[in-house]
């Protein structure tokens, strides 16, 4: 089983990611990557932005139905076809599809390449507070 890993938040460690990903790719070692996918978003409105709930439902309709092309795609969910290629292109720019060739009059064909995303968001309730020692606020 194939599954799409999105995280949210821990700019930190997306940063540390982005850095290693350099890394790899200078030292032209790509076959060491991790083999899992992960999709990093910074902050929760940038998940709400890319993966809003009708792209994720065409990503749903083409995971159940592999349609051959995009127009197929866009009847399935009931779109307008120039909308969902837009949302393709956005999904395929993120990884969370693939856009193949070889679908009828050489369509693109939309192809999800995993069985199951999942999801896990960092939300803080209250921003971070810089702490002193003794755990009080830095400005109290």
């Amino acid at each position: 089983m194939t599954t799409l890993h999105i995280t949210v938040g821990d700019r930190d460690q997306l940063r540390e990611d982005a850095l290693q990903f350099v890394r790899t790719t200078e030292a032209d070692d790509l076959e060491t990557r991790d083999s899992k996918t992960i999709l990093q978003f910074g902050t929760y409105d940038d998940l709400v932005d890319s993966l809003t709930p009708l792209r994720l439902e065409l990503i749903r309709a083409i995971a159940e139905h592999a349609p051959d092309s995009m127009r197929a795609s866009a009847r399935l969910v009931d779109r307008d076809v120039s909308d969902v290629h837009s949302d393709l292109k956005t999904l395929e720019t993120l990884g969370a599809i693939e856009l193949r060739e070889g679908g009828p009059g050489g369509a693109m064909q939309p192809v999800v390449p995993f069985d199951r995303i999942e999801m896990h968001i960092d939300y803080p309730l209250v921003d971070d507070v810089d702490v002193g020692g003794d755990g009080t606020p830095a400005d109290a």
